[in-house]
């Protein structure tokens, strides 16, 4: 168990890094270019962040359910518990309202958009779901830190 708390903080802090990121600069940045520059925009930095964030999200909701029933103390039990529910609350998002626009973005041609991509634009959207799992992960991660300190 011990070396679950530590893996659990790390998955889960740099999944919530990289979110947080997005909130400050990334998501901000790609609204204000024009459609074709974010098109291409949005694939590049989804081709580097698909691979990476599946793995800290998964791996955070594994470490969290272990910890959930490995924990000594039922306080830090409890912690764990919620933050499982909170990681996986994002997982949900990302796979039910995210990684479909990540796809669909990689199959357009900036240089040959539809012709109803400003009704189509996913920027909106997929901004405020990019928002409400960023919060999710911080959560989870201010619990986990929680979490941790009753074990301390």
């Amino acid at each position: 168990m011990t070396f679950l708390v530590p893996l659990v903080l790390l998955l889960n802090g740099l999944a919530a890094g990289v979110l947080f990121g997005t909130q400050l600069g990334g998501f901000p940045y790609l609204a204000s270019l024009p459609a074709d520059r974010y098109v291409e925009a949005h694939a590049f930095f989804g081709t580097r962040y698909d691979p990476a964030m599946p793995l800290c999200l998964v791996g955070t909701v594994g470490c969290d359910t272990a910890l959930a029933f490995l924990a000594p103390e039922p306080a830090a039990r409890a912690a764990f518990a919620v933050a499982a529910v909170l990681a996986a609350a994002t997982s949900v998002i990302s796979v039910v309202k995210n990684v479909p626009v990540n796809r669909w973005m990689r199959t357009l041609d900036p240089d040959d958009l539809p012709e109803d991509f400003a009704d189509r634009d996913p920027r909106h959207d997929w901004g405020a779901w990019n928002r409400r799992r960023s919060l999710l992960t911080i959560a989870a991660l201010l619990v986990n830190c929680a979490g941790l300190g009753v074990l301390l």
